[in-house]
């Protein structure tokens, strides 16, 4: 294992690293903190290691002292007892290298059992510049919680942004003045319109529309097998993927996991509902889903209260659902909540008499109506509106269309009309 080790090291360090387009999350080089970064399949994370490298390279630090490694490389094949043979290895090869300098980036560490001891002996006593990533927030965070709490930094990586798929596009948009340029508006427009239908997986911003969508339904049998299935061993992946399917359908709605299980048991399907609510729990540690909780003035209710479910990428969702243009609104919504998601920030939906999609931090309030030039349409989102915006003591609020501009004021309310492809460039403060 020692040779095949060295040959990776070695391959790493006499290799080209790929070409990396910049990604707005930046990570600290020299915290001296173990950086953990979680995320999607296929959400750049491998890249994100890789632009990091890259500015340590740049600021003067020798590729030798730099040791990455992928734990889905089906050579490496080690165990919690012979995780060591990676010290070993990186010695033998540099004898006259202070590790204490060395930085160490392991990809996808997860897959090896055992590995938090293990990098935590690596921090106590080799390096202190170590960078994780994983692709399962509860099990990776359990692991760093049990053996290396207060010793970590964590950061989520997810599909592009609005903003960095523009800029992988290499194209260059001035928010300040472009929106008066016809072209480079009409340009922005369309690319906000394959964004919606295509998402933001980085491998797929290159690839020919013609396999775009089959190889997000290839993403979404990896998730569903690798990342659900065989790492939490379930055996009956047809009421998994039965289970899935439902939360791709419910997209934007609240969520009735009680609903699906009448509808398993009446197909002679067994399953237990605390089975379901395991599936969904799994679906959000992997990164599949994303749930929105509603707003309670209770804290305890709104974590068990009803919840919205969210794709984590549009194009995920437009691969597994048939979306007539009439139909778009819930590909926009859901992009509009991956624009507004934050580990950091309180986000919430509303719902007394009127519902509203989104309250921010309990400061911004955020409808979304893909057409808006309908009477009755309109009236329901700003009806919507304006008692969340009353409830929380708002003076205005936001209304995102497909391409409706405008401004209003109701009920004492500022309400603001923005087209989707602004409203995501421009988030408003909260």
């Amino acid at each position: 294992m020692k040779n095949i080790l060295k040959t990776i090291i070695r391959d790493f360090h006499t290799g080209i690293l790929p070409e990396v387009i910049k990604r707005d999350l930046s990570l600290p080089l020299d915290s001296r903190k173990i950086i953990t970064v979680t995320g999607p399949r296929r959400s750049g994370k491998t890249y994100l290691l890789f632009q990091h490298i890259k500015l340590l390279i740049d600021s003067g630090v020798s590729r030798e002292k730099i040791l990455y490694l992928n734990f889905e490389d089906e050579r490496i094949d080690l165990t919690w007892s012979t995780l060591d043979l990676i010290i070993q290895s990186y010695q033998e090869l540099y004898p006259h290298l202070d590790l204490k300098a060395s930085y160490f980036f392991f990809d996808e560490i997860q897959n090896i059992e055992g590995w938090p001891k293990f990098v935590r002996r690596i921090y106590d006593s080799v390096t202190k510049n170590i960078f994780l990533t994983g692709s399962n927030s509860s099990l990776f965070g359990q692991e760093i919680a049990t053996a290396l709490r207060g010793r970590t930094i964590r950061y989520e990586v997810f599909p592009l942004s609005f903003r960095e798929f523009l800029r992988f596009k290499k194209f260059d948009f001035d928010e300040e003045r472009d929106f008066y340029s016809s072209r480079k508006k009409a340009q922005l427009v369309n690319y906000f319109n394959e964004y919606l239908i295509y998402g933001g997986f980085p491998e797929i911003v290159f690839l020919d529309q013609m396999i775009k969508r089959r190889t997000l339904q290839e993403y979404f049998e990896v998730m569903t097998y690798r990342d659900l299935a065989e790492r939490y061993k379930i055996k009956d992946t047809l009421v998994l993927k039965y289970f899935l399917k439902r939360l791709m359908e419910n997209a934007g709605r609240f969520l009735s996991v009680n609903k699906i299980y009448n509808e398993l048991k009446s197909q002679g399907l067994k399953v237990g509902k605390d089975t379901l609510y395991r599936y969904l729990e799994y679906a959000e540690d992997s990164y599949l889903i994303k749930l929105l909780k509603k707003h309670y003035k209770s804290v305890g209710k709104s974590e068990l209260g009803e919840k919205k479910v969210y794709l984590i990428d549009t194009g995920l969702l437009n691969s597994l659902r048939w979306f007539e243009k009439k139909d778009y609104g819930v590909l926009l919504e859901n992009a509009v909540f991956r624009a507004i998601y934050s580990p950091d920030n309180n986000l919430t939906c509303f719902k007394e008499n009127k519902e509203c999609d989104f309250i921010v931090n309990e400061k911004v309030a955020i409808q979304v109506c893909f057409e808006a030039g309908e009477m009755e349409t309109l009236k329901r989102e700003k009806d919507g509106l304006i008692e969340a915006c009353k409830y929380f003591h708002l003076k205005e609020g936001y209304i995102v269309t497909n391409d409706q501009k405008g401004e209003m004021e109701e009920s004492g309310i500022k309400i603001y009309l923005v087209p989707g492809y602004e409203f995501v460039l421009k988030k408003p403060e909260s």
